[in-house]
């Protein structure tokens, strides 16, 4: 039996359109829409489907936007799966880790919707407050880029990949971290489609506000482990996840780790779960011959249960 995780993304991921498909074919789809309209305030369905982008690219929409379609899609993709497919873990990347969460039931949807709003706003309120940005670096180990972030006042924010780090900090020391990679032999580098520099100090602010939000949720034991962001384990007590959650607003995504750990235990086929694949990109930099599936549309649903039936 092919042992199966769960995949959520996180910020960056976000489309004009997406998740307009599943809200289209599936029941299960419209409700998660529908229910989100209610509880967010705004019309989130609408930011989705229509944009424009730059308002689905502000945090303080996008991360309600991006748990949203995830949710949908896993909802969708819960009604047509094979009874006979048990997954046995889940995990998501950054905000994508408060996705698996509710996915495993180890808060309720509407706890989800509160606790997405609160996270986006006070991500966005920090960001506010100091300009800051966040940079993909390819081909330069975390050993490194180390000596760069000590000399630019950047931080650590991503694991992600080998030879892919993302650093975050101000954007003034965005801009010298960026020039000293490239000096220091750095295949490419690329400025994330973010709202503020997440991941590192600057988010202290934010921090403080998630951890009276995530005091607010009655977490319950998870139906599936999820693997932590901050310490790449994983979280079986309800108790340990609110102290993970707020963590994770200023220390790195051990996102790579994370993924190993999963590899450790057999698992061998993921499912990314929209908006997007860049899950499934990263699997393709960690190891090549594993089978991450990115579930974008009903055809993708259709294709993979034939394929798992």
């Amino acid at each position: 039996m092919v042992k199966l995780a769960y995949l959520f993304p996180g910020q960056g991921a976000q489309a004009v359109g997406m998740g307009k498909a599943f809200y289209d074919r599936f029941a299960e789809a419209r409700d998660v829409y529908q229910q989100a309209n209610r509880r967010l305030g705004f019309d989130v369905t609408a930011l989705c489907f229509e944009g424009p982008q730059e308002l689905l690219t502000r945090t303080d929409l996008c991360q309600p936007a991006i748990f949203v379609t995830s949710m949908a899609a896993f909802r969708a993709w819960r009604s047509v799966a094979p009874a006979a497919l048990v997954p046995t873990a889940a995990a998501g990347l950054s905000l994508g880790e408060l996705t698996a969460l509710a996915a495993v039931e180890a808060m309720t949807f509407d706890e989800g919707l509160y606790l997405v709003r609160a996270r986006g706003e006070a991500m966005a309120q920090a960001a506010q407050q100091v300009a800051g940005a966040m940079l993909a670096v390819f081909g330069l180990t975390r050993e490194q880029l180390q000596p760069i972030c000590e000399t630019s006042g950047v931080e650590i924010a991503n694991l992600n990949a080998p030879g892919q780090v993302v650093v975050s900090g101000r954007v003034d020391a965005i801009v010298r971290a960026e020039a000293a990679a490239k000096a220091a032999g750095a295949k490419r580098t690329l400025r994330l489609d973010v709202g503020g520099a997440f991941h590192c100090s600057l988010m202290t602010p934010a921090g403080q506000q998630m951890r009276s939000a995530v005091a607010k949720v009655q977490w319950r034991t998870p139906q599936l482990p999820v693997v932590s962001n901050v310490t790449a384990r994983a979280v079986a007590e309800a108790a340990e996840i609110p102290i993970h959650l707020v963590n994770q607003l200023t220390h790195p995504t051990l996102w790579e780790a994370s993924m190993r750990l999963l590899l450790s235990q057999g698992i061998s086929q993921f499912l990314e779960f929209a908006p997007g694949n860049v899950l499934a990109g990263l699997w393709r930099r960690i190891d090549s011959a594993v089978t991450c599936t990115s579930l974008n549309t009903p055809a993708d649903l259709e294709s993979l249960t034939k394929i798992l039936a």
